[in-house]
């Protein structure tokens, strides 16, 4: 998701703190509009067309929480993140209710705030294409009338999709040759994302790559996800997590030194009841030496 031209409202009562993080915002190509207050923020929002807004919450004249009830009220839609001090649950709970979509409280780490305007513009962006009212599409030589559900190959007698076929080759469709995220997928049409409902959607992957075999310039490709491993065959879909972490390394090392004490007893031609005494030197762990 590209961030140059995302333009954000920065509210922030604190000149000095405002200024240093709008400028990082800068560099990271976001176009940004500070204000110093609340009221000066809901004017600056009333005349521009905002990606994104990053409001703290304890202002002067108007607060945090009031602003963005005025700012739901103009655009239900716009993303909101509470920058705070304020770290009590009520106050929190408060912000959420009141329509944000985020909350970070100070000090916190810029970057984590950098990563955060990304998911939330990069899944706005998700639904708002999800939820198009586009219903015809041409994918190859297929022509979908998702309104009616019908899959026409080069105008021949169209088939009737079922409704869960439909909607998933509309959102496949919408997101043609790119990336459709899985979750999308699952809570829109499926309404919830766990193991029941992703087997389901295999099946039905499975029912619409037999539709558009007919056509070799369209294909439904599985893009693993990074740091897993992904196999379908037969309507079974299995995942395995190839992520090593420092735990799985360090046992992956113990097994292997166990490994290597037993074989050197062996060779060594000790009985499993002779006790043995292990030297090794950590800096260089791949040579350990019997002590009989």
């Amino acid at each position: 998701m590209e961030t140059e031209n995302k333009k954000i409202l920065l509210v922030e009562d604190d000149l000095n703190f405002g200024t240093v993080l709008k400028d990082y915002l800068v560099m990271n190509d976001y176009n940004v509009t500070l204000a110093k207050n609340g009221m000066e923020g809901f004017e600056k929002f009333k005349k521009g067309d905002f990606d994104l807004c990053i409001l703290d919450v304890m202002m002067p004249y108007k607060d945090g929480f009031t602003l963005a009830k005025e700012i739901r009220e103009k655009n239900k839609e716009v993303p909101i993140i509470f920058l705070t001090a304020k770290a009590l649950k009520e106050d929190v709970l408060k912000g959420y209710k009141v329509g944000a979509d985020d909350y970070l409280n100070k000090p916190f780490d810029s970057e984590v705030l950098l990563m955060k305007i990304k998911a939330i513009i990069q899944r706005k962006a998700i639904d708002t294409l999800a939820d198009s009212k586009e219903f015809e599409f041409e994918i190859g030589n297929f022509f979908l009338n998702s309104r009616l559900r019908f899959l026409t190959l080069n105008k021949e007698n169209p088939v009737k999709l079922s409704p869960k076929e439909n909607d998933l080759l509309r959102l496949l469709a919408l997101h043609k040759n790119d990336l459709m995220p899985r979750e999308l997928a699952l809570t829109k049409i499926w309404r919830d994302d766990n193991y029941f409902t992703s087997r389901s959607m295999d099946v039905y992957i499975a029912k619409l790559r037999k539709y558009l075999i007919k056509d070799d310039d369209v294909e439904i490709i599985n893009s693993e996800i990074e740091g897993w491993v992904v196999e379908t065959e037969g309507g079974i879909t299995v995942a395995i997590d190839s992520e090593l972490s420092e735990d799985l390394i360090a046992e992956g090392y113990a097994r292997e030194f166990v490994n290597r004490i037993q074989n050197m007893r062996k060779d060594a031609g000790f009985e499993v009841m002779d006790r043995i005494k292990i030297a090794f030197n950590t800096d260089t762990f791949n040579h350990p030496s019997l002590i009989g």
